[in-house]
């Protein structure tokens, strides 16, 4: 009698290999798809949070294209600085710039 053909209560051991060896495979799947499952959902949840923040971006995005527009500033500026557009006379070359400083430093 060879040790493939030795009975344990009954059954051949090859019988009770196989069988084993069968429990092992049907929990390794099932523990597989559980943990794929898992991963699955986790990424279900970091692709909505990325979705979130790519429109919060957008939405920050057009928020600051708004606060930058040239006449809001300038309307600001006037409202609560007194500024105003300056004057084409006041305006100098490059070239005056150290006579203009000569002229300030004598003041």
């Amino acid at each position: 009698m060879s040790l493939l053909e030795r009975r344990i209560r009954g059954f051949r051991l090859v019988d009770v290999v196989a069988l084993g060896v069968l429990v092992a495979m049907v929990l390794g799947v099932y523990l597989a798809k559980t943990v794929a499952g898992r991963e699955r959902g986790d990424i279900a949840r970091i692709t909505r949070q990325i979705e979130a923040e790519q429109e919060r971006i957008r939405l920050l995005h057009a928020e600051v294209a708004y606060l930058e527009q040239p006449s809001r500033i300038e309307r600001l500026a006037s409202a609560y600085l007194g500024l105003a557009p300056i004057s084409a006379k006041r305006e100098a070359n490059p070239d005056d710039i150290s006579r203009l400083a000569v002229e300030e430093a004598g003041h």
